[in-house]
C-alpha cells in the first residue's frame, strides 16, 4: 500500500487549458490518476492569453502578489484557480509581461526571444506559489525544459528554506529534442550561484540550458517509455545530452504514458456518428463510410483507409511518407492526413490532395472532432517516426480498432506488437531501418492481411483488447516519488 503524498505538478501546458502536443494530455491525465489513488495533488501552469478564451471559470485568489527576481528586476505575478476535474485544483500564474501573448512559445515560426526570462520566472514563481498557498509538497514533478529551473532552485536558493526542507523533485523528459538552450549572458537572470554555470551544472556547450538544469539537479528523472529511456543514453538519440543522462543512469526511469480512455473510447465518443465496441463493430463501418463521404474519397471496400494525425515534422517520418507517397496509393488504398507543421510538408501534401482528389484528403491544421472521426473511421494508422519518445495516437488508434503501422522505436516499440498471421497474435505492423523499402514492405504486409477480412477482424479485436490505462503508470510514478523521499531522508 502506497502512503498518501502531497504532490505538485508543474507544467507549461495542461489540457484543456493549453496544449501543443502530448505534454498537455499527460499533464492532465497523470495528476487525475494520482488523485484517484488517494494522493493530495495540485497542478500549476502559466496563465496564457488563450486560457481566457476557453470559457472555463477562473477565480483570482485574494493573495498578495508574488514578486520574483529576474536579474535586477522584480517581476510581479498573481495566482488564479480553477478545477482540472471536479475536485483537483489547478493554479495559474498570471504575468501579462510574459504570458499575455498570442501563442505559448513562438509566433510566425520564431521562438519568443525572451523565453528564457519567461520560464525562469515561471519556475521560481511556482515555488513561491507553494508558499503563498501554504501547500508544502513532498514531491514537485516538473515537466520538460520550461520547468527545469525548479530543480537547481531547490538545491541552492531554497536549500535552507524550511518550507522546502523535505521536498524532492522529479523531472520528466517528454522530448529530448526540445532543450531550452540560451545565451550564457542570460544565466545572470536566474539568480543561481555563479558556480552553477559549469560543465557539471547548467552550462551546455557554452549555452545556458534549462533542460540540463533539470537533468543535473532533479532527484530523479523519468521519460515516457522504457525503450526511449535506453535510446537517449546513446549519441544517436541523445541530442548531445547522452553524457549527462549516462551520469544519472541510476536515477533515470522509463515509464510508459497511459491513454485517456475517458476521452478516447469508441463506446461513448460524442464525436462519432455511431459508437461501437469489440462486440459490435457496425459502428466502426458506419464511421468509415461517414468519413469517406465527408472527405470526398472514393475507395473500394476491399482496400484499406490509411490515416495520419500528426505534427508535420521530420521527427514524425514525413520525409519517408513524401518519398513513398505514390507507392502507398498504388495498390488502391486511400489516405487521410490531419496536421500542421513545417511549410515544406504542408505544401507537399496540399499539392498531393490536388493530384489525388479521390484518394487523398489533407486538412492542414487541427480539429479535435475530426481527429476522433479519422481515428475511428480508418483501418491503418501510419506512424513511421524517426524517433518517438512515447506516442499516444497509436494507443488511441488501437482502442478504436485501427491497426498501427509504426517504426519500431521508442514508445512505438513498447506499445505495438507485430501481427503474425499464423498465430493471429499481435496488434499492428512494424519496421526498423529508417528506409522507404522497409516502410513499404510493412505496408504491403498490412494490405495482404486486410484482404483476408476474417484475419483482419482478429487483428482489430487484438487492438481493442489492449489496455494502456493511466492507473498502471501512476502507480509506477508514485513508487519513484517514495524512493526519492526515502533517499533524501537516508
Amino acid at each position: 500500500m502506497i502512503s498518501r503524498l502531497k504532490i505538485l505538478t508543474v507544467s507549461p501546458e495542461v489540457q484543456p487549458f493549453a496544449k501543443t502536443g502530448g505534454l498537455g494530455d499527460i499533464s492532465r491525465a497523470l495528476p487525475i490518476a494520482l488523485k484517484n489513488m488517494g494522493h493530495d495533488i495540485r497542478v500549476i501552469m502559466p496563465k496564457y492569453r488563450s486560457i481566457d478564451l476557453t470559457g472555463r471559470p477562473l477565480n483570482k485568489l485574494n493573495l498578495p502578489p508574488m514578486k520574483i527576481p529576474i536579474g535586477r528586476e522584480m517581476v510581479q505575478g498573481n495566482l488564479y484557480e480553477a478545477r482540472l476535474d471536479d475536485t483537483l485544483p489547478i493554479y495559474f500564474i498570471e504575468c501579462d509581461k510574459y504570458f499575455d501573448r498570442k501563442n505559448l512559445y513562438s509566433e510566425n515560426g520564431r521562438e519568443y526571444p525572451d523565453n528564457a526570462d519567461r520560464f525562469i520566472f515561471f519556475s521560481r514563481a511556482a515555488l513561491e506559489a507553494c508558499k503563498s498557498l501554504n501547500f508544502q509538497p513532498d514531491i514537485i514533478h516538473c515537466g520538460d525544459w520550461q520547468t527545469g529551473m525548479i530543480c537547481p532552485y531547490l538545491k541552492t536558493v531554497y536549500a535552507k528554506d524550511p518550507f522546502f526542507k523535505n521536498t524532492g523533485s522529479v523531472f520528466s523528459i517528454h522530448n529530448l529534442g526540445f532543450q531550452g538552450n540560451y545565451s550564457s549572458e542570460l544565466f545572470s537572470l536566474s539568480g543561481l550561484p555563479p558556480d552553477l554555470f559549469s560543465m557539471h551544472g547548467v552550462e551546455f556547450y557554452g549555452m545556458f540550458s534549462l533542460l540540463k538544469a533539470g537533468l543535473v539537479y532533479a532527484d530523479a528523472i523519468t521519460t515516457v517509455s522504457k525503450t526511449y529511456c535506453r535510446e537517449i543514453q546513446n549519441p544517436k538519440n541523445g541530442f548531445r545530452m547522452e553524457g549527462v543522462l549516462q551520469s544519472r543512469k541510476k536515477d533515470l526511469y522509463g515509464i510508459l504514458n497511459g491513454a485517456n480512455y475517458e476521452e478516447w473510447n469508441p463506446r461513448h465518443d460524442e464525436y462519432l456518428l455511431k459508437n461501437f465496441s469489440p462486440g459490435n463493430l457496425q459502428g466502426k463501418s458506419a464511421c468509415k463510410n461517414d468519413l469517406v463521404k465527408k472527405t470526398g474519397l472514393d475507395i473500394d471496400h476491399t482496400k484499406p483507409l490509411i490515416c495520419m494525425v500528426t505534427r508535420l515534422s521530420n521527427q514524425k517520418g514525413m520525409d519517408l511518407v513524401m518519398k513513398g507517397f505514390d507507392e502507398l496509393l498504388a495498390g488502391g488504398a486511400a489516405f487521410i492526413l490531419l496536421g500542421s507543421g513545417e511549410s515544406v510538408y504542408e505544401e507537399f501534401f496540399l499539392k498531393q490532395s490536388k493530384r489525388y482528389p479521390t484518394k487523398f484528403y489533407c486538412k492542414i491544421g487541427f480539429s479535435e472532432e475530426l481527429a476522433h472521426q479519422i481515428i475511428a473511421g480508418s483501418d491503418i494508422l501510419l506512424m513511421p517516426s524517426e524517433y518517438e519518445p512515447c506516442g499516444l495516437t497509436q494507443m488511441h488508434a488501437m482502442k478504436y480498432g485501427t491497426a498501427p503501422l509504426v517504426r519500431s522505436i521508442g514508445g512505438l516499440r513498447d506499445t505495438v506488437k507485430a501481427f503474425d498471421p499464423k498465430t493471429k497474435k499481435g496488434t499492428g505492423f512494424k519496421f526498423l531501418p529508417f528506409e522507404l523499402k522497409y516502410l513499404l514492405r510493412s505496408f504491403r504486409k498490412a494490405e495482404s492481411v486486410f484482404k483476408n477480412q476474417r484475419l483482419w477482424r482478429r487483428l482489430v479485436a487484438n487492438c481493442m483488447a489492449e489496455d494502456f490505462d493511466w492507473a498502471k503508470s501512476a502507480e509506477l510514478y508514485a513508487r519513484i516519488y517514495h524512493k526519492v523521499l526515502r533517499n533524501r531522508l537516508s
